[in-house]
């Protein structure tokens, strides 16, 4: 028999005032560790062929002792010219002991809340110091829900935007500005201007090909396949390199299997929130993929407020 109230099913808007940014950042190092453990288990994602062009359905369950949540999303990229979203989708979160529903919550909320969280957390320990400066490459979905990461994580970051057109790079920063912020067109090619690059675009070639400066940070979010990669080899061959999920990186992503690098050389999250300290001369990339362990720390930031 069902035990669930209509009332604890959340719309995008709903969703979004339940995952406080602070919180979901901390509920993911904490995932990241229990991963590491065991105590999360999360395996690949499945992804199946949906639609008659391009569409894919992708399914993402986790399980902790608390909960279990199960994320099920759609990505139709033929949506942008039905005037729809491309990724569609819901998380339902069960109580482990009941196996009672608890929750619905909004998939694509959940997803972009929880990736930019992540690189909120890669930010904070593989960087020397307090960024004055970053570049997003991309007007997407993902760059708006960094860009709201960044203010609420990074307040006094100058944040410079990259499009594919320079008129996309100005409407991302008219939709996405806000009194007392900083979000800059920017137009150029030199990307040494930022400490931090951010590649979040949906881009089969790579949208970062130069040489990345000593001491920078590359971000890598938008790739997900394996023929997907938005960072140059080259440029991947230049950085030490770190994944979110080592396992799912392995399988899906593109800028580091078409850069063909030994994987005995790339570190997880978990080993990132473990050292104390990092090189600093070379350039970093930090490569995400997503997992639903992340999914599952958004849930228990969404059932923490509820309480």
């Amino acid at each position: 028999m069902l035990h669930f109230s209509k009332d604890l099913v959340f719309d995008q808007i709903a969703t979004a005032e339940l995952l406080d940014t602070k919180l979901l950042v901390a509920a993911v190092a904490r995932a990241a560790i229990e991963s590491h453990d065991g105590l999360i288990q999360s395996p690949v994602r499945t992804v199946l062929p949906m639609g008659p062009v391009s569409g894919s359905l992708l399914s993402m369950p986790a399980v902790a002792s608390d909960i279990g949540i199960h994320k099920l999303v759609s990505v139709q990229p033929t949506n942008a010219a039905r005037g729809m979203a491309t990724v569609q989708g819901l998380v339902t979160v069960f109580d482990a002991k009941t196996g009672n529903p608890l929750c619905i919550l909004d998939g694509p909320e959940v997803t972009g809340r929880r990736t930019a969280a992540v690189s909120m957390l890669a930010m904070q320990f593989l960087l020397p110091e307090v960024p004055r400066t970053a570049l997003l490459i991309g007007t997407g979905v993902q760059a708006a829900h960094h860009v709201k990461a960044l203010r609420t994580m990074f307040p006094e970051c100058r944040l410079h935007v990259k499009g594919r057109t320079p008129e996309s790079s100005r409407e991302f920063c008219r939709k996405n500005g806000a009194p007392n912020s900083e979000l800059i067109p920017f137009d150029g090619t030199d990307f040494a201007i930022a400490q931090v690059v951010f590649t979040l675009t949906g881009s089969s070639t790579p949208v970062f090909t130069d040489v990345a400066s000593s001491g920078q940070l590359l971000i890598a979010v938008g790739a997900y396949k394996p023929t997907m990669a938005e960072i140059e080899p080259k440029t991947v061959a230049g950085c030490r390199l770190y994944v979110d999920d080592f396992v799912g990186a392995q399988h899906e992503a593109g800028d580091l299997i078409q850069a063909k690098i030994d994987w005995r050389t790339v570190s997880p999250l978990s080993t990132v929130l473990e050292q104390q300290a990092h090189d600093h001369q070379r350039p970093i990339l930090f490569k995400s993929v997503g997992c639903a362990a992340w999914d599952l720390a958004a849930a228990r930031v969404a059932l923490a407020q509820l309480k």
